[in-house]
């Protein structure tokens, strides 16, 4: 008994814009014009006698109908994905190379390696604590774990997580020059950066303090490197709750001031032609799923507060 299946084609489109919400990325995705696809989505619809999508304003949204077909069709996409992977003799298993902006490498990622590795069975994880992003056309790794990355050819990058940022330092450090109570009142202590001036800078700015002034304090490239001086009394440092939310719950560091500021996110980037394989697909699923359990820590754990009194 013959199936009756739509053409291929057209949902693999389908399933691509109902997966990144739009055309363009769907195109950019399947490395073919948006025009392409929307016509593969007409098709698809015609085919069906059904309304998939919807126009709304600029952008596109699945009808009900379209929202029941992906959510069955996806998982159908999985089982292929699975099923071509278990082809090879090592059945998706291998080495899983990481990239990883050294903050988050070093004080969120390596303390949860145990259960990566239980995401991801019979894989070797080399992780590589960088600020350089890998030459994924010449396999240098499987994937990039970065902090506002600069847009690179021929990767795909889901947004994982925009967390806060805040001042941290010692208790012993906040009792001997505190208190703060004010954004000026941080930007008259010692302050610790990372490679730049400009994170303490931007993060002063959106605090309400005008002007910023002229900032010191060293430099220490890498946000572990950072925490590790503030963790020692050397000054305020800049975190967030990936980076030192360990050290918060152990009373190690103190939230100076507590305030809601965001100003970049962690983007997971992998190649492109790797988009369908089991191992990055498991990648993403668990660190979605890690990083939304240490967010949803920071709001019940109670660490956000109303911003500092302005001037």
């Amino acid at each position: 008994m013959s199936r009756r299946l739509p053409p291929l084609v057209a949902l693999r489109a389908f399933e691509a814009v109902a997966r990144l919400g739009g055309t363009r990325r769907a195109g950019e995705d399947l490395n073919v014009s948006h025009t392409v696809i929307s016509r593969h989505l007409q098709n698809l619809e015609a085919w069906a006698g059904v309304r998939l999508i919807e126009r709304e304003g600029r952008g596109i949204v699945l009808t009900a109908e379209g929202r029941r077909y992906h959510e069955r069709i996806a998982s159908a996409f999985d089982m292929i994905a699975a099923a071509t992977e278990d082809l090879s003799p090592r059945g998706g298993a291998g080495e899983m190379r990481i990239f990883c902006a050294p903050g988050l490498a070093v004080r969120w990622l390596a303390r949860r390696l145990a259960a990566l590795e239980a995401a991801l069975p019979g894989v070797e994880i080399i992780l590589q604590p960088t600020d350089r992003s890998p030459d994924f056309a010449k396999g240098e790794a499987d994937a990039e774990i970065a902090f506002n990355p600069r847009p690179v050819a021929g990767a795909t990058e889901t947004v994982l997580a925009e967390p806060r940022f805040f001042p941290v330092a010692s208790p012993t450090f906040v009792s001997r020059r505190g208190p703060f109570l004010h954004p000026r009142d941080i930007a008259a202590a010692p302050l610790i950066h990372e490679e730049s001036r400009e994170q303490w800078h931007l993060w002063l700015d959106r605090a309400g303090l005008d002007p910023v002034p002229p900032l010191h304090g060293p430099r220490l490239w890498h946000a572990d490197a950072a925490i590790e001086a503030a963790l020692q009394g050397q000054g305020i440092a800049l975190g967030n709750i990936l980076l030192v939310g360990d050290d918060l719950a152990a009373g190690r560091l103190v939230e100076v001031m507590a305030t809601d500021i965001r100003f970049g996110a962690y983007v997971l980037r992998t190649p492109a032609a790797a988009r369908d394989s089991r191992n990055v697909a498991r990648l993403g699923r668990w660190l979605s799923l890690a990083l939304e359990e240490t967010l949803i820590g920071e709001v019940s754990g109670g660490l956000t507060a109303p911003p500092p009194p302005s001037s």
